[in-house]
């Protein structure tokens, strides 16, 4: 792994191909893992039906509540400080950056096993199920973090496919089983396979007592971090929960069956995700002048991709539709432009928040992100009141609409700022 002084001595032309080669395996990442996740989605929707669908949906976005939790107090301190570092200072970083992975994993997975466990019946099992396997995807997702802040993006890509290779006899089993739990397990299973690979990658064992002193050390940045990204993943879970309780489990899983369409194009904006942080602390290190293009080229490429992946679904013939998602499809085509809509607005607003993050600027990004929470929860919950599921996904696309914007005005901002004082060092401890 080289410096952040040998970079910045590269050829312009080597630079721009070391950057377009980091890109594309962010890309082949998220495209592997988002199989994984687009496989089980689809054995789902097709063998257990809407119902079933919406409580594995439940239990989804939940996991998206405790992954974030683990970004922000692990992985995200870690690709803002300690991208483009020397090797042994990554090392030492990422020991203590995984520990705390798994301990989330750990100590979230059983609160949701003890509630589920406690529920009963089908969705308690399920969710008893997800609090089994959460520290196997935890730490699996901290690899894929660890790697990419190092530049080795080709590693997080052999992880997830070998996430692929056992999700594969892990979804035959599971569908003899043909129940919601039998999926998690599996879905969850072979993320700990790959877990463990990972630690055979990168020559690094978890150290579980090196959690703490990874919180107190980063807690100006995972604190904020946490709250923004529980804000985020939060809201979704508060839609799909209230949307579930005013028009029924059903209408979740119509909701996520339109969602599990832009699931392609879903890939490439969180492939992207996985090293647009990093690239854009090192283009502020660079070049700052450049941050504001950089971000908007990034927003606005993905905003235009999402319109033109929604435009093609539109021609998509119900004959295949229905052999995608069975049942599922007659309901959740009818809401692909809201929700294409939806995932455009968020896509423009990735780009803010890079580099809102780049820059270290945590209480603007917390922020734009509490803001943008309270109009997607207001937007979902409002719009499913008055409309059901139609309703629900076009006040989401309104509310992206609104909360992209707030992202570029707090960005505006702190770019404003940052002129003003000097760069603050990458902190190595």
């Amino acid at each position: 792994m080289t410096t952040e002084e040998e970079q910045t001595t590269a050829p312009a032309g080597s630079a721009k191909r070391a950057l377009a080669g980091r890109l594309s395996w962010g890309l082949a990442d998220q495209a592997a893992s988002s199989m994984s996740n687009f496989a089980v989605g689809l054995y789902v929707a097709r063998s257990l039906g809407v119902t079933a669908f919406g409580v594995f949906s439940l239990a989804w976005v939940s996991y998206g509540v405790v992954l974030n939790v683990s970004r922000g107090l692990a992985t995200d301190p870690l690709v803002v400080r300690f991208s483009g570092v020397p090797t042994e200072t990554w090392r030492a970083a990422v020991t203590r950056s995984s520990g705390t992975a798994l301990g989330v994993g750990a100590a979230l997975g059983a609160a949701c096993l003890a509630t589920g466990l406690g529920a009963g019946g089908r969705a308690g099992s399920a969710f008893a199920c997800l609090g089994v396997v959460l520290p196997g995807l935890l730490l699996q997702d901290a690899w894929r973090f660890a790697f990419f802040a190092a530049g080795a993006g080709r590693k997080a890509f052999v992880n997830d496919v070998v996430w692929g290779v056992a999700l594969v006899p892990a979804l035959v089993m599971a569908a003899r089983v043909g129940s919601v739990s039998a999926y998690l397990l599996a879905w969850g299973g072979s993320a700990a396979v790959a877990a463990v690979y990972g630690c055979f990658q990168s020559g690094i064992r978890p150290r579980l007592t090196g959690a703490r002193e990874w919180l107190r050390a980063h807690r100006d940045l995972g604190c904020r971090y946490l709250v923004e990204n529980v804000g985020n993943s939060g809201a979704s879970q508060l839609r799909a929960y209230g949307l579930g309780a005013i028009a029924g489990v059903g209408a979740v899983g119509v909701i996520r069956g339109a969602e599990l369409l832009l699931g392609p194009f879903l890939a490439v904006l969180m492939g992207l995700s996985l090293v647009t942080v990093a690239e854009a602390a090192r283009v502020l290190r660079r070049a700052p002048h450049r941050l504001g293009a950089f971000c908007l080229l990034l927003g606005g490429g993905q905003a235009a991709a999402a319109l033109l992946w929604g435009g093609a679904l539109l021609l998509v013939p119900d004959r295949l539709g229905v052999f995608l998602l069975g049942g599922v499809w007659s309901a959740a085509s009818g809401l692909i432009v809201p929700v294409t809509l939806g995932v455009a607005g968020a896509g423009l607003g990735t780009g803010a928040a890079a580099g809102l993050r780049a820059l270290g600027a945590a209480a603007r990004s917390l922020r734009s992100q509490l803001i943008a929470s309270a109009c997607y929860v207001t937007g979902g919950l409002g719009g499913a009141a008055v409309a059901g599921p139609a309703g629900s996904a076009w006040g989401v696309a309104a509310a992206t609409v609104t909360g992209s914007a707030v992202w570029w005005l707090q960005l505006r901002s702190a770019r404003r700022e940052h002129h003003h004082k000097p760069l603050r060092e990458v902190r190595t401890s």
